[in-house]
């Protein structure tokens, strides 16, 4: 077996290539769930996957080669899966099964075993594991309030198009990322900013038990609390924010955080951190001595980690790049 490993935020970035079966349930067993899994063609047997750790999110792709039927006896989490192409069936207890394609993905809730059947050779899917814990704590971010229930997701979810293909895509790239030594999966702040949107957009993207909570208007925040933080954003840019923190520190739920600052800032609650942020990398390269500080290293010391993205955003906010900032500023430490 070839398995290939790189750090990830609190896990590891894992590549693994096996014809062995008995090796692939080894694998798999310990990076989902223990298993028994079986092929009747194992001659033409190729497990092919990436698996990355996000937090409370284990996300694989992974493909097989040949036909395969596989029994989890015990799922104390949820699950979902997601084919790029070919199709499988996916079933819990004594309830039909669910076939899941490229165009319907499936999801399985922490209540019984679940079996998968009818596995064609030529699937390639994505396939995630999540923590309890981690689902019903953002669930409780979103509706600002405790969880009692499990969210009893329904079995089958549109991954053709609007909210549950944009899922599905951000799926897909974490995984394709996963792979890349330099990629921005390296960075721990945006690793955990990706966990949160991939549960954040799964409940979006699905039906299940507070989908209809999740869609009524939220409370109101005063702007009191929004401008509170405000502050702790201008006062503490560097901290490695995300939309939860932000919800925690003004004691709401994210949803009604977020329609807060869309009518009283008119951005998101992170747009507004990555504005901040603009601002001190401006302030920064305007006041650089000459040959103190490249554009890069005060990019990165604000956390933005690609630069490409950077430098045009910093464009369209500024009207021109950043390298003409820090020049200018360099004109202007000689010249005063």
């Amino acid at each position: 077996m070839d398995a290939g490993k790189g750090q990830g935020l609190a896990g590891a970035a894992n590549r693994f290539s096996t014809r062995s079966v008995d090796e692939a349930r080894a694998v798999l067993s310990q990076q989902f769930y223990d298993m028994k899994l079986d092929t009747p063609t194992a001659e033409d047997f190729e497990l092919d996957a990436d698996v990355v750790l996000l937090g409370g999110v284990t996300l694989g792709r992974m493909s097989f080669g040949a036909s395969i039927r596989a029994f989890i006896p015990e799922l104390e989490g949820y699950h979902v899966v997601a084919p790029a192409t070919g199709s499988f069936d996916i079933g819990q207890g004594p309830a039909a099964d669910t076939q899941v394609t490229a165009f319907t993905g499936g999801v399985l809730n922490p209540t019984a075993g679940f079996r998968v059947g009818d596995f064609s050779p030529d699937c390639d899917t994505l396939t995630i594991k999540i923590d309890k814990a981690a689902m019903h704590r953002q669930l409780e971010i979103m509706l600002g309030r405790p969880v009692h229930r499990h969210a009893d997701f329904r079995p089958a979810f549109d991954i053709s198009r609007g909210a549950g293909r944009s899922w599905a895509d951000l799926a897909r790239w974490v995984a394709l990322d996963a792979s890349s030594p330099d990629g921005l999966l390296q960075s721990p702040m945006i690793c955990g900013r990706l966990e949160q949107t991939l549960l954040e957009g799964l409940l979006l993207a699905t039906d299940h038990r507070y989908r209809e909570a999740l869609d009524a208007p939220p409370p109101s925040m005063p702007a009191i609390a929004v401008k509170r933080v405000m502050d702790v954003v201008r006062d503490n840019p560097a901290e490695p924010w995300d939309a939860n923190r932000l919800a925690a520190v003004a004691h709401v739920s994210l949803r009604t955080l977020q329609e807060a600052f869309r009518s009283q800032v008119r951005m998101t609650p992170m747009g507004y951190v990555h504005e901040v942020r603009l601002q001190r990398v401006r302030m920064l390269l305007r006041t650089a001595e000459p040959g103190e500080i490249t554009v890069s290293e005060v990019a990165y010391r604000w956390g933005f980690v690609h630069l490409g993205r950077f430098a045009q955003r910093y464009r369209v906010r500024f009207g021109e790049p950043p390298s003409r900032t820090l020049a200018a500023g360099w004109r202007t430490a000689r010249t005063g």
